[in-house]
C-alpha cells in the first residue's frame, strides 16, 4: 500500500507488567504528507504516551504489527469504512462532522464531501452510488448530489440511525440508537432489494455492527451500551432466529463498536475507548489484538488490491482539549497489512 502516513509500532509487554501501566507508550515514525514534503523531507521520530479512559486496561498487541495513520483527518466520529474494489478507494464517514470521505491508497487521493445531515452508515449499491442511513432516514446518495430518501423507519425524535452494512444477498442492514444512550428503544432493520423495510430485532440502546459470515448464514450485531455482541442464524429470506451471546466485552477493554468479517470467518471488532481491534474466531475465542495509538476505535474494513489491508476508523469525540493533544491522531484513518484476507464489501441490490 503506497501513500504517505504515520507508521506506529506497538511495544508488547509481559502480562505481569500490564497492571502497573497507566498509559500506553508508543514509538512512532512520522512520514510527512506530500503537502509538507517540500518543507520537511526527513523522517521524524518521536515518542509519546497518552492516558486511556479510567478503568481501561492498555491493550497488548499479539503480533509485531505496523499500524499506519494514512489520513490524520481529525474526524469527530469516524465510522462505516467501505471498500470500493472497482474504484480502488475507501469511503468512510464522520457522523458528527457531517462529512463523507474518499481515500485512494495507491495515489493518496483524499476527497471530502460535506453533507447536510449525520450519516451513520454508507454502503455501495450495485447500481450507481450508495445507500446510506442518515438521521432517521434511509436514502440513496451519490458524490456531489443530494439525498434521495426512500424510507423513514425511525420516528422517535430521541433516536437516530447508526451503523449498517450489506449482507452477501444484497440486503442493507442498519441499526438505530437512543441519542441520550439510556433507553433500549433502538432496533435492527433490514432493507430488501425491493425497498421494503422490516424490523429484524429490537431493544437496543446503541446498535452497532452488523457483520455477516462469508456465506451469510450467521449475522452478528452489537448492543454497545450492554457490551454484548450477538450472533443469529440468518435464513435465506433474511429472517433472524436463535439469537445468542457470541461474546461479552470486558468493560476494561472498552466498548464493542463496528466490526467486519474476514474470508476465514473471523470477526474483527473495534473497541471504542479501548484502543484496539480484536479478532475473534468463529467460536468466540480471542485470536489476535491490534493495538492503536488512539483510544476511540470505531470500525474496520478490509481493502486494498488483495483485500489484506485492514482499514480502521477512529473518533476524537468525547475527548477534551488536553486529551485530543495527547493522542494527536484521534479521528484519523489507520491501516495495517495482514496475513489474512477479507471479503469484498457487498453491494445493495436495489
Amino acid at each position: 500500500m503506497r501513500g504517505s502516513g504515520i507508521v506506529l509500532g506497538a511495544q508488547t509487554r509481559e502480562a505481569g507488567e500490564r497492571s502497573l501501566l497507566t498509559a500506553m507508550e508508543w514509538s512512532c515514525v512520522m512520514t510527512p504528507s506530500s503537502a509538507a514534503a517540500d518543507k520537511q523531507r526527513d523522517i521524524v521520530t518521536e515518542s509519546f504516551a497518552f492516558p486511556l479512559p479510567r478503568g481501561i486496561t492498555p491493550p497488548v498487541a499479539t503480533a509485531n504489527t505496523e499500524v499506519s495513520c494514512v489520513w490524520p483527518a481529525g474526524a469527530r466520529l469516524g465510522e462505516s469504512p467501505t471498500w470500493d474494489a472497482e474504484e480502488g478507494v475507501l469511503y468512510w464517514v464522520d457522523i458528527d462532522g457531517r462529512r463523507i470521505y474518499r481515500y485512494g491508497p495507491d495515489d493518496d487521493v483524499r476527497e471530502v464531501f460535506e453533507v447536510d445531515r449525520r450519516v451513520g452508515a454508507i454502503a455501495l449499491r450495485r447500481r450507481d452510488g450508495f445507500v446510506v442511513a442518515a438521521e432517521r432516514d434511509v436514502a440513496f446518495w451519490r458524490p456531489g448530489a443530494g439525498f434521495d430518501v426512500i424510507a423513514t423507519p425511525e420516528i422517535n425524535p430521541d433516536t437516530r440511525l447508526n451503523d449498517g452494512k450489506c449482507d452477501p444477498h444484497g440486503r442493507f442492514w442498519f441499526g438505530s440508537m437512543h441519542e441520550p444512550q439510556r433507553d433500549a428503544v433502538g432496533s435492527l432493520y433490514r432493507l430488501s432489494p425491493g425497498g421494503e423495510v422490516a424490523v429484524a430485532d429490537t431493544q437496543y440502546c446503541v446498535a452497532n455492527g452488523p457483520a455477516f459470515s462469508p456465506d451469510g448464514s450467521t449475522a452478528y450485531h452489537t448492543d454497545s451500551r450492554r457490551g454484548v455482541i450477538y450472533a443469529f442464524d440468518c435464513q435465506l429470506d433474511g429472517e433472524l432466529c436463535r439469537r445468542r451471546t457470541f461474546v461479552r466485552i470486558d468493560p476494561a477493554q472498552g466498548v464493542p463498536d463496528g466490526m467486519t468479517v474476514d474470508a476465514e470467518g473471523g470477526l474483527w471488532v473495534a473497541h471504542f475507548g479501548g484502543a484496539r481491534v480484536t479478532r475473534f474466531t468463529t467460536d468466540g475465542r480471542v485470536d489476535r489484538i491490534i493495538a492503536l495509538p488512539v483510544s476511540n476505535v470505531t470500525s474496520a474494513c478490509f481493502g486494498g488490491d488483495d483485500l489484506s489491508t485492514l482499514f480502521i476508523t477512529t473518533a476524537s469525540t468525547g475527548l477534551d482539549a488536553a486529551q485530543r493533544e495527547q493522542p494527536p491522531l484521534a479521528g484519523g484513518l489507520f491501516a495495517v497489512s495482514l496475513d489474512i484476507r477479507g471479503l469484498p464489501s457487498p453491494r445493495y441490490a436495489g
